[in-house]
């Protein structure tokens, strides 16, 4: 039975409202409405959602996240230390694993941004303590009203890619590493309009 017009206007008011960028898809509004901008220090996962966002470079983010799940099995749920250990061998069976970018250059980059990995936690004592000093070990609190106003590159963006291409990594240039900070909640850049900016900004 149809619902009257009134009740459909009415739950359509209800409905949250969230970043422009974000589609109906189921997967990409569980993605804004729980990940998107929270606070994440675990440097395992941080390692993932860098080599990702890398991945992502030329494709959509859905596209990545449709194949999150392939990426945790078939790159040992992002153990560096196994990655940074990556033969001919294993690249070959990458290329050849339909449930991930098979893109040589982009594995070979998750490779040698495992063993930038280790040498940052060799180094500097670990991954989430290197990445977050970028923003003072503080969520930056961004209020912009609309997705056209929010950047694309910040210069805390610009350098970290600087730093981690020092260090051997690959596929961080400054774009990728500010959708980085992003994911992670270095920044809260949810508009000002979504129901996640206020929501986040309290993680912080």
């Amino acid at each position: 039975m149809n619902q009257p017009l009134h009740l459909l206007q009415g739950l359509i008011l209800m409905l949250p409202e969230r970043c422009a960028w974000c589609s109906a898809d189921p997967l990409y509004v569980d993605y804004h409405d729980h990940e998107w901008g929270v606070p994440l220090h675990d440097d395992h996962r941080l390692f993932e959602m860098l080599i990702l966002e890398g991945v992502q470079a030329g494709l959509s983010w859905l596209t990545i996240l449709r194949k999150r799940e392939h990426y945790r099995a078939a790159f040992d749920d992002f153990d560096p230390e196994r990655i940074a250990r990556y033969d001919a061998a294993k690249i070959a069976d990458l290329l050849a694993n339909p449930g991930i970018v098979r893109n040589h250059l982009k594995i070979a980059a998750a490779i040698r941004n495992a063993q930038g990995y280790l040498t940052i936690r060799e180094q500097q004592g670990g991954f989430n303590a290197f990445l977050w000093r970028y923003v003072e070990f503080q969520p930056r609190q961004n209020a912009w009203p609309t997705l056209v106003e929010v950047p694309t590159r910040t210069p805390e963006a610009e350098a970290m890619s600087r730093d981690l291409k020092r260090l051997g990594f690959n596929f961080v240039g400054p774009t990728v590493c500010y959708a980085f900070m992003q994911a992670v909640g270095m920044v809260n850049d949810h508009t000002t309009n979504c129901f996640r900016h206020r929501e986040v900004q309290e993680l912080a």
